[in-house]
């Protein structure tokens, strides 16, 4: 997943993986907090969350990080209240 996460950031360069992948590790944290239980990294509408979570996380002078929270948000609602992601 660090691959498609670093991509959809525009990263290239090796450096901030650490970053990047802590960065992963949080999203997929915060999305089972709110109830989804699956997390499976393959899965479309998992890899979006993680990556609308980094978008929005990733940097320090982010201007587009509001829109992308809610993105994330909205999102991550969607994926708690979905069966198919909440239940075991």
């Amino acid at each position: 997943m660090l691959e498609k996460i670093k991509s959809s950031l525009r990263v290239k360069s090796t450096k901030l993986d650490v970053e990047i992948q802590d960065l992963i590790e949080a999203a997929k944290l915060d999305l089972k907090i709110s109830g989804v239980t699956k997390i499976n990294e393959a899965d479309p509408l998992i890899i979006q969350a993680v990556k609308t979570y980094c978008k929005a996380n990733f940097g320090l002078d982010n201007k587009d990080s509001e829109k992308y929270q809610k993105s994330y948000d909205m999102l991550k609602q969607h994926l708690s209240l979905c069966g198919e992601y909440n239940v075991e």
